[in-house]
């Protein structure tokens, strides 16, 4: 858009003196070219922030979008089928002006009620939608919305289709009392008939979300995303520091707060969101749509495994291979052996530990649901990772991500490598003992075919919370452990100097375990296993893992389930 001399000052002629003077007036702007960002201050051409998703073009700020625009981003052009748009709400309380007000509001915006729901298709894929828009009442939930959000569930529910809310909302309706908090109960049952009918919910969170709908609808997603720097919370900041008293920290109730704090999956930029709802719909789509091309077409491992068994090394020469730096690490199997890997983070009670890596996948075009224990390969990241100790938060999410595959009947496939449990003062508060054997009772009776491979150090129980499966293999020179041979020679001997004795007497190689019936299988390792010949070890994985899923898929629940306890009441 050209702007050349729209805001140059123009000259006028003194009516006293005759002499040419340049007044200052109020450059002249065609009205509704410029806006000024309620965010950063600064003016902004309105056009450019449409064409750019409704985000400031100085500082990044999003602007709030109305609802049939939402829809127009996300939804496939000419897709959407607006359900019950004329829905209206009564008065429960008699609550003076209540009418008037929504009448006014109904005119102003073009709107019935402050949420618009129908079904629509996102790059194909059918879905139900539900955008609330934040200009009727700040989206506020009363009778009509928690009817127009039930009623789409419903339907979602009877027609097997995903469910996808855009919430924007100051919480509950104010002005229809008890009905309103109502609301939050009826948006939920449905929410939880959709779920037991094993079907997918993925939330949105915009800003804001707060009240009663994020004490409701909006945090029951499957999968929970969000808009950056996204003000979402239970109470609104300012009540919180009338309460406490206490001006609250720069950044709290934001999105990548939450994030932090393990109750949103992910943060996607408005420009991404189609695109990353899609993948996630089509990753929970039939399962059997599997691309039978490119299952026939794909590279084959050869059978005959190529690494030579590595037979003259002792046991504490395991122990140090296992923990070299340069050695493979969880998230480099999810790369190698898997495609179109999509994480989600959190626990959805206190945090997201970053020593386990999880979220969907596809392998062989097959979703999985795929978990990994990762250190990091530097310093720096060892430390963000906790040295691949997982605290009681990662155990958490580990089986927030298993009972989510056991609901959309995905395969389970953990990868093993951390010295243990976290052992600290705040893991202690928060119940690792609990958190690790709550992931032992509920994996045993998991559903669905669940694989575990020790990359590396499979140490005590920190191991085997992700380790109660059909299988458990481990690579050559990983080890298996009731603890660390340092931690086994200073408690039974009084002396970590004896470790290196420690690792023979306590029978942890691949080998000793297989022997002992404890693992399925060994996967042999190049000698000098890194990055660099890890293709090595995944060849071989991608022919087993395949193998694994044929045979195990092939059981009845029942006979999974079963198979699953006698394996370990043989031990």
């Amino acid at each position: 858009m050209k702007l050349e001399n729209m805001f140059k000052k123009t000259k006028s002629v003194s009516a006293k003196k005759g002499y040419i003077t340049v007044r200052t007036q109020k450059p002249e702007v065609p009205e509704g070219l410029l806006r000024k960002c309620n965010k950063c201050g600064a003016a902004i051409i309105a056009e450019d922030v449409r064409s750019g998703n409704y985000i400031c073009p100085k500082c990044g700020g999003y602007f709030r979008v109305h609802a049939y625009r939402r829809i127009q981003m996300i939804t496939d052009e000419g897709s959407f089928e607006e359900w019950d748009q004329d829905l209206l709400g009564p008065n429960p309380m008699e609550y003076k002006g209540y009418e008037e007000k929504i009448a006014g509001l109904q005119e102003k915006t073009g709107l019935r009620e402050a949420v618009v729901t129908g079904r629509a298709r996102i790059n194909g894929s059918d879905v139900v939608i539900g955008v609330c828009d934040g200009r009727f009442l700040m989206a506020s939930m009363g009778w009509a919305v928690g009817e127009k959000i039930t009623r789409a569930i419903e339907r979602a529910t009877d027609e097997q289709l995903p469910v996808v809310l855009y919430a924007c909302s100051g919480g509950a309706r104010m002005q229809e009392g008890i009905t309103s908090l109502m609301q939050m109960a009826k948006t939920s049952a449905a929410l939880k008939r959709h779920s037991d009918a094993g079907l997918l919910y993925i939330s949105v969170l915009t800003e804001p979300t707060t009240g009663g709908v994020t004490a409701s609808f909006a945090m029951l997603g499957d999968v929970i995303l969000a808009e950056p720097r996204a003000l979402i919370g239970f109470a609104g900041p300012r009540v919180i520091e009338q309460t406490i008293r206490q001006k609250l920290p720069k950044g709290f109730q934001r999105a990548e707060f939450l994030l932090e704090h393990g109750f949103i999956d992910r943060i996607v930029a408005r420009e991404e969101q189609k695109e990353v709802l899609s993948d996630i719909i089509k990753l929970h789509e039939n399962a059997d749509k599997e691309n039978k091309e490119e299952s026939e077409n794909r590279k084959q491992a050869t059978v005959d495994k190529p690494c030579e068994e590595q037979k003259n090394l002792t046991a504490w020469e395991r122990v140090q291979i296992s923990r070299r730096n340069d050695r493979p690490v969880g998230s480099d199997y999810i790369q190698e052996l898997f495609t179109d890997f999509i994480e989600f983070h959190g626990d959805r009670y206190f945090a997201d530990d970053k020593a386990i890596v999880g979220g969907v996948a596809r392998f062989h075009g097959k979703p999985v649901t795929v978990i990994a224990q990762t250190k990091g390969t530097t310093t720096a990241e060892n430390v963000e990772r906790n040295f691949g100790m997982p605290s009681p938060e990662g155990y958490r999410k580990a089986l927030r991500l298993m009972k989510q595959a056991e609901k959309f009947g995905r395969p389970v496939i953990c990868f093993v490598d951390t010295p243990g449990a976290f052992c600290g003062l705040e893991a202690e508060e928060r119940g690792q003992g609990e958190a690790i054997a709550r992931n032992l009772f509920e994996m045993s009776n998991l559903k669905v075919p669940v694989l575990s491979v020790v990359i590396g150090e499979g140490g005590s129980g920190g191991a085997l919370a992700m380790a109660v499966a059909d299988e458990v293999w481990m690579l050559e020179n990983s080890i298996y452990s009731i603890l660390s041979p340092e931690g086994f020679a200073s408690i039974l001997w009084k002396d970590s100097s004896r470790a290196k004795e420690a690792a023979e007497v306590m029978k942890l190689t691949a080998e000793d375990l297989y022997r002992q019936g404890i693992i399925e299988q060994v996967i042999p390792e190049p000698e000098n296993y890194t990055i660099l010949n890890q293709e090595q070890v995944t060849d071989i994985l991608n022919v087993e893992i395949e193998s694994f899923l044929k045979t195990y898929e092939k059981m009845s629940e029942e006979e999974l389930t079963a198979h699953r306890y006698e394996r370990f009441r043989n031990m």
